[in-house]
């Protein structure tokens, strides 16, 4: 069927074609690359292997997590692949992906373009990353703290004072505030609503951007929350024998990223010279899970590794019986996190929200 010249899929296009125009004459033109680094914070969509170095339940350091990795290397992302990250890392024309904190990489020359701070099972709330012996944010960025000490002794102060500056911030959190404790924490779901939890995480984005901030940090992004009820172990664990999303959890995600894009208004105005933009994972990862076959996969309920119904890290393993052989088809790797291929697409719709952040 021909694509209307008015259609959004057209126009979406276009857009994507002119992003990449800009990014390709950038940093193929000159070697530069749009920012000098990235700086990461967050949970398990973003962590490139922090948690490796932590006594945790949430690691993913082994098979078959990393088997389209480069060199098919588990290193600790919750993918069988590149993350989003990576792609975004590429895209803005990065020679390598920035080190995890905690990783003997994270020395010398390697600080000078940037850091991933984010663990897998952190998030806003301060007592999530606790229940899972991961690395909360204020850690985090105490973390970076320690980070820019080093970066000073490689590069000078004023080199690293423009890299502190001129780099982007990436900001991931929230799901596992939900999924992973709100909603299988009795302490938490008697005593609040999930619009309540909502509001409380909001106030911690609040705190943290400004401290961020006051840390040198003038360009961040920061994700929206997927559709947590649509994640195959959502539908597993709360869909009550159904195999569609769990629309109770999805509505609250929608008002956590409402109350997200207020709030980051809210900060642009008040913190001087602050470029914060909010990413949407909410939408494009919707239409992939509503629609797989319009992004080429075939399976959005289940996901590759294991039955697909619920594995997540040790929980899918080596032997995890029933792991599919080709991922590209799935748009979840395992329980809770998306496969390279969706990734893709995912970074591929990020470059346009993201924009601004480099221009």
């Amino acid at each position: 069927m021909a694509i209307n010249k008015t259609s959004p899929w057209r126009v979406h296009f276009l857009l994507l074609l002119l992003v990449g125009i800009i990014i390709l004459s950038t940093t193929k033109g000159n070697g530069q690359p749009l920012a000098p680094g990235v700086m990461v914070f967050g949970d398990s969509i973003v962590t490139v292997g922090n948690n490796n170095h932590l006594k945790t339940i949430v690691q993913s350091n082994f098979p078959p997590y990393g088997r389209d990795f480069i060199n098919q290397n588990p290193t600790g992302r919750f993918c069988n692949g590149k993350l989003a990250l990576d792609f975004t890392c590429e895209n803005l024309g990065l020679p390598e992906y920035p080190p995890g904190i905690l990783s003997k990489e994270a020395k010398g020359e390697n600080l000078l373009i940037g850091a991933n701070f984010a663990s897998g099972g952190s998030g806003y709330y301060k007592t999530t990353a606790r229940l899972y012996n991961t690395i909360p944010l204020r850690k985090q960025l105490r973390y970076f703290k320690k980070y820019q000490k080093k970066l000073v002794r490689v590069a000078g102060t004023s080199n690293a004072t423009s890299i502190i500056t001129g780099s982007v911030y990436l900001v991931s959190a929230g799901t596992s505030d939900f999924v992973q404790n709100y909603y299988v924490n009795p302490f938490l779901y008697k005593v609040y609503t999930p619009y309540e939890f909502s509001d409380i995480l909001i106030q911690a984005y609040y705190d943290f951007i400004q401290r961020l901030y006051r840390l040198g940090a003038r360009k961040i992004g920061v994700s929206t929350v997927p559709p947590i009820g649509c994640l195959p172990a959502s539908i597993t664990i709360f869909g009550k024998g159904c195999n569609g999303c769990v629309i109770k959890m999805n509505s609250v995600a929608e008002y956590f990223n409402r109350k997200l894009n207020a709030t980051s208004i809210i900060l642009k105005a008040k913190l001087s010279g602050l470029n914060l933009v909010v990413l949407d994972i909410y939408r494009p990862m919707y239409n992939m899970i509503q629609k797989p076959t319009d992004f080429g996969f075939f399976e959005a309920r289940k996901a590759c590794c294991g039955t697909g119904l619920v594995e997540a890290s040790f929980l899918c393993n080596e032997r995890s019986p029933g792991t599919c052989a080709n991922a590209t088809g799935y748009v979840f790797w395992d329980g809770f996190h998306p496969t390279e291929a969706a990734n893709k697409i995912l970074a591929d719709e990020l470059l346009i929200d993201g924009l601004s952040l480099v221009s």
